[in-house]
C-alpha cells in the first residue's frame, strides 16, 4: 500500500484504520446486541466508502458477516422470549401465549 495514496473520494489509504474492524471473530460471541449492531454499522459504512485496500476489505467483510449473524441470533432469542397477552371477552387480560411473528 503506497504511503500517501489518496482515492477519488479524498480518503488517504495510508491512514491507520479502526483495528476493531479486523479483529478475530471470537469476541463477537459475547457482544450485546447494541454493540454488535453499532460495529456492524461501522463495517457497512467503511466498506461503502471503498477506501480500504482489498485484503483489508475482505477481513472487514468477514467480520461484518459474523456481526450480522450475532445480531440475528440475539433477535431470534428475544423473539422467543416475547409473549402476547390474551384478553377475555370483557377486555381484561386472561393470560399469555407465545408471540406468533409470522
Amino acid at each position: 500500500m503506497p504511503v500517501g495514496f489518496v482515492d477519488i473520494n479524498g480518503d488517504d489509504f495510508s491512514k491507520p484504520r479502526d483495528p476493531s474492524l479486523t479483529k478475530k471473530p471470537e469476541d463477537i460471541g459475547t457482544m450485546p446486541f447494541e454493540q454488535a449492531l453499532a460495529e456492524l454499522e461501522t463495517v457497512v459504512d467503511t466498506l461503502e466508502k471503498g477506501a480500504v485496500p482489498l485484503e483489508e476489505s475482505i477481513a472487514i467483510y468477514a467480520r461484518g458477516e459474523a456481526l450480522k449473524k450475532r445480531c440475528e441470533e440475539l433477535l431470534k432469542s428475544a423473539e422467543q422470549r416475547i409473549e402476547k397477552i390474551t384478553l377475555g371477552a370483557n377486555g381484561k387480560p386472561t393470560g399469555s401465549e407465545p408471540l406468533d411473528v409470522e
